[in-house]
């Protein structure tokens, strides 16, 4: 078979939709140890496409391929643990179930933010998961795990900047066979599951698939002794497959998953100087340090997610033609709640969010299989997403001690005379009075259509040409409706401390910003260089941290938002020998503009300065101001980032023998225009980096010195930083490396098989996962903040040939500490947080497969 020569072949059809775009262009399985006799061969990973073969080694494109087997046997529980064997990957749990971030060669956003879609896509069995809420549940009734590297846009209608993750789960069955499996674990950890599957009648087959996930949590909340960080989720899943004939077939798949947890557990990495004034109005902070895995929470958080849909996928065979239709609904919803100041001081009330996702898929395929050399794919996407996203955050009973406490009583000190002078009755409420907060309610519409398709053109025996294309056009509407009630955050301190006494005129020869009225003064001393002119009211401004709201859309800022991109690739790839391949490759990718859906958006520089809005035609100078939108402590910032551009350099080489097998990929890669999204302690800042690049280096390779034994090694060097980024939250960090991702990234892993009498073996499996020592984040005063991930599992399987198998097995064995994610704490400057890693786990396990 000739190195790419069918190369779209296994990318055009498959009776697993996602198999066919991303097997298409995978390089080397990962796993391939042997199995028990009726299983088949892991050294061939095969891909079904228009009723041929093909190996995933012949086919040119950086994928980690993780098997059904070597994810069993490694005790892999959810996506969050597939890391530890894909070293290209980083998956980070943030505050609460529905967030998680996943990370490709050190390009990944898209959490704690419903406006933002992930630059790593991530599909199950070909219908697109838009959202990580949508997309963490447990692992289904698998056939494998891709991971596909670098911006994914000609085989996929819905464009990805960074990479894929695709979840292929097995197609039904006309055997009849299944499985059961039931495990248990220390913190009362319990895993069940099982799965059927058989003939309905000759062209009908069916499948059921069902299970759940419990454990206690491994953090201790010290005001109550409850834990936090459990787990406690259940998915259900069903198929249909139905052949009318031998050219036609469909499947219909209807799944249901819910997740209802206390999430996740945040410990005190340094307990800056808020730390005494919370303990000075009896509150408790931990400074135990992060790993004593304790907390102060005054109640425990409400993680309540369900996700749903169902999908059809129809096969049609025209002769040396296939026509693919994969048409999908699904609803997903998340309903969250924290105590996010994480001390027992009730300093934040509540941290509500309810967010609800509709998402309408179609997509269409037509793809070729001549004999001779020239093939093709073309296909039309369709998406359709609606967002309704509620949140709300009240201060609690503790804040106004808490504030009064920080400003050595200033704060209700002079509570008075600011009310008086700003002209707020007493009927407002007090300053930091409980239950005043923000309250927001977003809509979002997102329409986007796509074209794609590739070509395949074989110059001479075993070189082979392949160029393809994407173009995305994506439109989104957006609007608001939020209230704010905090009374002091709405407060102008620099006109009411001109209303005080500061004179209306700076004297002769002074340098400042003068108003009619006032002059704005915003220091103390204060920065016109006149000792005898203060104002004594700007060191409050650091507790208005809920400033009043311009909603959307609105007479400036039309909360519409329209891009229009074609992307395209182009690859040489040369089968060399029997047993070697070449290929170099580049490509582009497109991620859409993604909105700021929260309370932290806020109009651009540009519409309070001489310029044009974002959209629309050119205005007058001061929009906002003009269209007298400008209320007090209305501030700028983002109300969207600009649309990510990615580009990809590759050159590759896969090799594959009878007992040796590896894969080298060097390449370049960068993003134009990538998304951050940064927590500053008291909200979120979107903004584009200029531009991020990654250099790298990935290698795996697998040896099988005798038949029982497999030796991997997979290691992946990337040197990631910001070319530019003058905007950040931080300041201009251009030319520093990206924090938190690791320059090495390695994991070893062996299995050895004892086969013993009447038909038994003896399965051995270790996994040891190392990043380097990295910075946590991108913030230079946090540099001495590291991570060195050191991560060992194993397991031990004994095996009978009835189907039956008993196992042993333990996750993180050396308990190994780390931090996984840290960030500025709650309303507390100065203080920082963070989610350390989870500690050893370890359990039993017995499968029944029949």
């Amino acid at each position: 078979m000739k190195f790419g020569n069918h190369l779209l072949k296994a990318a055009m059809l498959s009776t697993i939709s996602i198999a066919s775009l991303s097997v298409g262009s995978v390089a080397f399985a990962q796993d391939t140890a042997p199995q028990a006799s009726d299983e088949a061969d892991e050294n061939v990973i095969i891909v079904t496409a228009t009723k041929r073969e093909q190996t995933l080694e012949e086919v040119p494109v950086a994928v980690s391929v993780t098997s059904a087997a070597a994810i069993e046997r490694a005790q892999v529980r959810d996506l969050k643990d597939l890391q530890t064997l894909v070293p290209s990957l980083r998956v980070s749990q943030l505050q609460s179930s529905a967030n998680t971030n996943f990370i490709i060669r050190g390009f990944g956003n898209g959490a704690n933010n419903p406006g933002i879609e992930g630059s790593v896509g991530v599909f199950i069995d070909g219908v697109y998961r838009s959202r990580s809420a949508a997309a963490i549940s447990d692992l289904p009734n698998l056939q494998r795990v891709e991971v596909l590297r670098g911006p994914q846009s000609t085989l996929f209608g819905k464009n990805a900047s960074a990479g894929v993750i695709s979840i292929v789960t097995a197609a039904p069955s006309y055997e009849f066979g299944g499985s059961a499996e039931l495990s248990y674990g220390n913190r009362n950890a319990i895993v069940a599951k099982a799965d059927v599957t058989g003939p309905i009648s000759d062209n009908v087959a069916f499948s059921l698939a069902g299970g759940i996930n419990k454990a206690d949590g491994y953090g201790t909340n010290l005001t109550d002794g409850s834990k936090t960080s459990e787990r406690n989720r259940w998915y259900s899943r069903a198929q249909l497959l139905i052949e009318p004939s031998e050219s036609f077939k469909l499947r219909f798949i209807g799944d249901y998953d819910k997740i209802d947890e206390n999430c996740c557990f945040v410990g005190n990495i340094f307990d800056g100087p808020t730390g005494n004034a919370i303990r000075a109005i009896g509150g408790r902070v931990n400074s135990r340090g992060i790993f004593s895995y304790t907390e102060y929470q005054n109640f425990n958080s409400e993680n309540d997610i369900t996700n749903g849909g169902i999908s059809m996928q129809a096969d049609y065979e025209m002769g040396s033609l296939s026509l693919t239709s994969i048409t999908a609904y699904r609803e997903s919803r998340a309903k969250t709640n924290a105590d996010s100041d994480f001390t027992s001081a009730d300093l934040i009330g509540q941290n509500r969010g309810d967010v609800d996702i509709t998402t309408k898929t179609q997509e269409l395929r037509l793809a070729s299989d001549f004999d001779g050399p020239f093939n093709f794919l073309l296909g039309a996407y369709y998406f359709n997403e609606s967002i309704n996203n509620k949140q709300a955050l009240t201060l609690g009973r503790d804040f106004r001690n808490y504030a009064n406490a920080l400003t050595g009583g200033a704060y209700t000190g002079n509570e008075a005379l600011i009310r008086a002078l700003a002209g707020i009755p007493s009927t407002a409420g007090q300053f930091g009075g409980e239950g005043q907060g923000r309250f927001e309610d977003w809509d979002y519409k997102n329409k986007a259509y796509s074209i794609f398709g590739t070509a395949d053109l074989e110059l001479t025996d075993g070189l082979v040409l392949t160029g393809g294309f994407n173009y995305t056009k994506d439109k989104k509407n957006i609007a608001s409706d939020i209230r704010i009630t905090d009374v002091f955050s709405s407060i102008d301190l620099i006109q009411v401390a001109g209303a005080a006494g500061v004179p209306a005129v700076l004297p002769a020869g002074a340098v400042g910003n003068t108003t009619t009225l006032y002059p704005r003064i915003t220091a103390c001393p204060n920065t016109n260089g006149l000792a005898s002119v203060c104002n004594p009211f700007i060191p409050f401004q650091a507790l208005q941290f809920l400033p009043p709201f311009l909603n959307l859309p609105n007479a400036v800022e039309d909360g519409r938002t329209s891009d229009g991109k074609l992307t395209y690739s182009a690859r040489v790839a040369w089968e060399a020998t029997d047993n070697i391949n070449l290929y170099a490759s580049y490509g582009t990718g497109f991620k859409a503009t993604s909105w700021n859906m929260s309370i932290d958006s806020r109009p651009f520089v540009s519409d309070f300065v001489a310029g044009s809005p974002a959209q629309g035609a050119p205005i007058t100078p001061s929009a906002i101001r003009t269209a007298g939108l400008a209320t007090a402590n209305l501030t700028s910032g983002t109300r969207y980032a600009l649309p990510e551009e990615a580009t990809v350099m590759e050159l590759g080489l896969k090799a594959k023998w009878d007992r040796v097998a590896f894969n080298l990929t060097v390449f370049d890669q960068s993003i134009k225009n990538f998304q951050g999204n940064s927590f500053i302690g008291t909200g979120f800042v979107l903004s584009n980096a200029g531009k991020q690049s990654v250099k790298g280096i990935e290698f795996d390779s697998s040896f099988n010195p005798i038949d029982a034994l497999q030796l991997r090694v997979a290691t992946v060097y990337l040197d990631s930083k910001y070319d530019s980024y003058v905007g950040s939250q931080f300041g201009d960090i251009s030319g520093r490396s990206v924090g938190g991702i690791p320059k090495w990234s390695t994991t070893v892993g062996a299995t050895y098989t004892a086969d013993l009498n009447d038909g038994k073996a003896l399965v051995f499996n270790a996994d040891y996962h190392n990043e380097s020592n990295t910075v946590m984040n991108d913030n230079p005063a946090n540099a001495q903040y590291k991570r060195e991930v050191n991560d060992l599992s194993a397991a031990v399987t004994l095996r009978f040939d009835t189907g039956l198998q008993f196992s042993l097995w333990g996750r993180n064995l050396t308990d190994a500490q780390y931090l996984s994610v840290i960030f500025p704490s709650v309303v507390q400057a100065g203080s920082i947080s963070g989610y350390p890693n989870a500690p050893r786990t370890y359990g039993a396990s017995v499968k029944y497969k029949f």
